[in-house]
């Protein structure tokens, strides 16, 4: 039974119930696993009145309650969206850009109000988040860059719930200091134009220094030491002399390099625990103030870009001066697009359902700090919550930026950004950005001297999804969007090649000829629609015929015609009818291509010519253009035809890269088919394209290589190292945890992994026997929802919220966030969530894996697999795996905790996976669930 005490005495403190402004007289509702919780706001002190799932549904039709995450409430009802006041969304009205759970719990820690223990004190919490959020308002007097009243006065007419009490809130405080003036505006959306508030960049001329002072090892030391002392929020750092010794490594790629087109190349494996962040950082910055040049640490997941950004607080205490010399990079697609905000303001009369979206993004976009949709300061439960793709046509998409010629560039959120770190000391991207950037694909020419790979264990994986082809029904439509623009929809500027192109090139008969040329050739690619069609057997010109042949192919191919997940085939021979499509989609793309080739030509010629009539700022536009069809159009096209001459009968194959035919499904729909085409081994083409043209790289991970301590061989093959002339420099340091007496390991032996009811049992003895804090890893997503929806309610009975990837609609990130808040929360997941957590303390300490990670045995493994060493290949891939996934569960000294393993096939080849001293132990459910509760028990005491 939950614990029924009054919210106002939570753990002994008072809440302050002072109210300033009114707030809605609705009942406060919150829906557990297995039922729902109603709290009248006027009468916090009566009991509160508990309903089935059945009763609160029919409720919701006719009454309007007051909520903590909407959507997140219809899918547990399994519901239609219904109108409430969501306090969510009153929080990013008051607070954009401020970060918050989603959740009760959440609300309670943002708001310093008492955290709730039950469900019936969740749902006391809200209106209490209301008091004090309408209070803040009512209190503040600080100046905005966007106007909270204008806002909230336009969606009145939008009849967001809230706005009638935003407005009061902000009109009664204004008179209690003297009857504050608020403007007022001349059409209905004016007070949504934030865009002409924020401040525009400098251009800055290039820095002429080309220094090439090396870091000394003693020098690291020192500077790491005086990272350590600093004072970051009350905390001092105990120095460490395996941190100090890895840092002392790490400056061995900050020194010159010694052999012509090979960088100072370092691989450092520093076991958890050794601090590599700062050791690194270390190095990095002492080279970054002596050649007063960037280096670029490269991450994998947006968690650690995050994680190091914080941890530059020790270098550049000073915000302003951190502000300046630390910069965060990631790809075009993360960022706000100013113009294609400005058309869905301008919009909103025809498209009034999103008005409360552009209201509450436009709060956020007056007090953003770098306009980063994704994994910034814009909360991800605000995608959720909104509408995830509405929200995200307002990102900048590939190839669509106009550059210079956007009205907005000087305050464009992306090109600050590409500025700013071109004088910043450290730019903190990830590896798909970096590789993109160094191959001419992306916003900048210019190219760092020095790289750090953090999580370097996934260079291998992000430099296969950058230099890989994909010729399919998405790709080639996105090209088509790209030239033509956005045809036939009513959202967006709609602003292809064609477009963009007439405004430059005015009245010249050449260049207008060859973009008629273009346009009339790119509509042999798939419009809109393509999928439907393809999947009715009723492709339209000859793309659309060769992606159904495809089709047709792989389903005739396969045994798995009716899978959940994607399926695949080999390309195979083919017979006259499948090579004459191939040849006319061949010579198609040949009609897209030579008139763009001739008119890049053309435009270079007219940018060189002193006499061609253009002037500064359209020559810019000209160059931005050429840089785009060149990356995006030509690059792109040669890479396409390259692969359809390969499925010519005489075609010589390819050593290096394995083609074949794929249908994408995602929850069993069909979403794309085409032909694919990925390196054997990838870093060949990340070595070409970003080390060899660096002066130093380091390569670092907790888990670079496999087995003894003197085998680097699978460090040197999957960072590139083989590919270069010199030897990398290697270092190791262990952890200095003693794993064997904080970790077990248990391998359960009396499961049978395919029956999908004893795996949901098993997790839900093991969660229950931890008390919480259970990471379950999954090999496959429906697995995962099917042992969700099995164990949410039995955990959610015995106060263990679960939360769950692809079930609870919410980004990796914030379900990690809510992970680490909530000591006793659960969370189910895969690959992105192994890879992406990092939560110390208590709150993980009980991860347990489905099924032993296995490769997936597509034909792009089966080509590795041969390469590079058979079963051994397969065996080194799930020990890295298990090793990534082990290494979450210990990130402090005093950190306890249990890795279990639901698979009985367990080999003893693969206990390498774990640090020496740990030593996988087989046994039953019932005695894996014992051995859980007494070791994280008696580690508690």
């Amino acid at each position: 039974m939950e614990n029924k005490k009054d919210i106002h005495d939570v753990d002994g403190k008072a809440v302050n119930s002072e109210i300033k402004v009114m707030i809605p007289d609705v009942s406060a509702l919150v829906v557990g696993a297995l039922e729902a919780v109603l709290v009248s706001p006027q009468s916090l002190y009566t009991q509160p009145e508990y309903l089935s799932f059945e009763q609160i549904s029919k409720r919701i039709k006719s009454e309007i309650f007051m909520v903590c995450h909407g959507r997140a409430i219809s899918r547990r009802l399994k519901i239609r969206e219904f109108q409430a006041f969501d306090v969510l969304e009153l929080f990013s009205f008051v607070f954009p850009a401020r970060p918050c759970q989603p959740t009760p719990r959440g609300l309670a820690a943002a708001l310093n109000l008492p955290e709730p223990k039950s469900l019936a004190q969740e749902a006391q919490i809200l209106p209490l988040a209301v008091s004090a959020l309408l209070n803040a308002l009512y209190d503040s007097t600080c100046e905005e860059k966007s106007d909270p009243h204008g806002i909230a006065q336009f969606l009145v007419r939008y009849r967001w719930p809230w706005a009638l009490f935003v407005i009061e809130a902000l009109r009664s405080g204004a008179e209690k200091r003297g009857g504050a003036q608020f403007p007022t505006y001349q059409f209905d959306a004016q007070a949504l134009e934030v865009w002409k508030k924020l401040q525009e960049y400098s251009e800055y001329a290039p820095d002429p220094s080309l220094t090439e002072i090396p870091v000394e090892p003693i020098e690291t030391r020192r500077r790491l030491a005086e990272m350590l002392a600093a004072c970051v929020q009350g905390k001092v750092v105990e120095p460490r002399p395996q941190q100090a010794d890895y840092a002392s490594a790490v400056s061995q790629g900050f020194q010159q390099r010694t052999a012509s087109g090979d960088p100072q190349f370092v691989l450092a494996e520093a076991g958890t625990g050794v601090g590599k962040t700062l050791g690194y950082l270390a190095s990095a910055s002492l080279w970054a103030e002596k050649n007063r040049r960037p280096v670029w640490i490269s991450t994998f997941t947006r968690n650690l870009q995050n994680q190091i950004d914080g941890e530059l607080d020790r270098l550049y205490t000073d915000p302003e001066t951190k502000a300046r010399r630390v910069v965060l990079r990631k790809g075009r697609e993360n960022y706000l697009c100013l113009l294609n905000f400005q058309d869905a303001v301008y919009q909103i009369g025809l498209l009034g359902q999103d008005a409360v979206m552009i209201a509450l993004m436009a709060r956020w976009v007056a007090a953003t700090r770098d306009g980063d949709l994704v994994g910034g300061d814009f909360p991800g439960w605000l995608v959720d919550l909104l509408g995830g793709p509405r929200v995200l046509s307002v990102a900048d998409r590939r190839g669509e930026c106009i550059f210079s010629g956007c009205p907005y560039y000087n305050r464009c959120f992306i090109e600050r950004s590409v500025r700013r770190a071109r004088r910043a000391d450290i730019v903190i991207a990830n590896h798909a950005l970096v590789m993109i950037q160094a191959s001419n694909g992306g916003d900048d020419l210019w190219t760092p001297a020095r790289y750090v790979f953090d999580e370097g264990h996934h260079v291998f994986d992000a430099a296969d999804s950058t230099f890989s082809e994909h010729l399919s029904g998405q790709e080639t439509a996105e090209l088509r969007r790209w030239l033509l623009g956005n045809e036939g929809e009513k959202k967006g500027r709609a602003r292809g090649l064609h477009s963009r192109m007439s405004e430059l090139i005015g009245s010249d008969r050449e260049l207008s000829a060859l973009l008629e040329e273009i346009v009339e050739s790119v509509r042999l690619l798939p419009s809109n629609s393509w999928m439907l069609r393809l999947t009715g057997e009723n492709p339209q010109g000859c793309a659309e015929e060769f992606f159904s042949l495809v089709r047709s192919h792989v389903l005739n191919s396969s045994d798995k015609g009716d899978a959940y997940y994607s399926v695949e085939s080999e390309t195979g021979k083919f017979g006259r009818t499948f090579l004459s499509v191939v040849s006319s989609f061949d010579q198609g793309l040949e009609r897209i291509f030579n008139p763009m080739k001739k008119m890049v030509s053309i435009l270079c010629q007219k940018l060189e010519d002193e006499e061609s009539g253009f002037n500064q700022e359209q020559k810019r536009q000209i160059d931005f253009l050429i840089r785009s069809m060149e990356r995006r159009g030509l690059q792109t096209l040669t890479a396409w035809r390259a692969m359809l001459q390969s499925l010519k009968q005489d075609a010589p194959l390819a050593s290096d890269v394995v083609d074949w035919f794929r249908i994408e499904r995602s929850n069993g729909r069909e979403v794309d088919v085409g032909m694919f085409r990925h390196y054997v081994d990838p870093t060949a083409p990340f070595v070409e394209a970003v080390v060899r043209s660096a002066q130093g790289v380091v390569i670092t991970s907790a888990t670079l290589t496999d087995g003894g301590a003197d085998d680097w061989s699978v460090a040197e093959q999957r960072s590139g190292a083989i590919h270069l002339k010199q030897s990398a420099f290697r270092a190791r340091v262990p952890s200095p945890f003693d794993y064997a007496s904080r970790t077990r390991v248990l391998i359960v032996s009396d499961i049978n992994k395919s029956n999908i009811v004893d795996v949901s049992e098993a997790y839900r003895k093991l969660f229950l026997a931890a008390g919480g804090g259970g990471l379950g890893l999954f090999t496959a997503i429906n697995r995962l929802k099917s042992v969700h929806e099995r164990i949410v309610g039995p955990l959610d009975e015995s106060g263990l919220p679960l939360y769950a990837q692809h079930v609870d609609g919410l980004d990796v990130a914030t379900l990690i966030d809510i992970f680490r808040a909530e000591e006793h929360a659960c969370l189910l997941g895969t690959d992105a969530v192994r890879d992406g957590v990092d939560v110390p303390g208590r709150s993980l300490r009980l991860i347990v894996f489905d099924r032993v990670p296995w490769p997936r045995p597509n034909l792009l493994h089966r080509a590795r697999r041969k390469r590079f060493g058979g079963r051994r290949y397969d065996e080194m891939i799930t020990r890295l795996r298990l090793k990534q996934a082990f290494g979450r569960l210990i990130r402090r000294a005093d950190d306890v905790g249990v890795f279990v393993l639901l698979d009985p096939s367990f080999s003893d080849h693969l206990n390498l996976a774990f640090p020496e001293g740990v030593t996988p132990r087989y046994v039953g459910l019932s005695e894996a669930v014992r051995i859980t509760q007494d070791f994280l028990k008696k580690a508690e005491v």
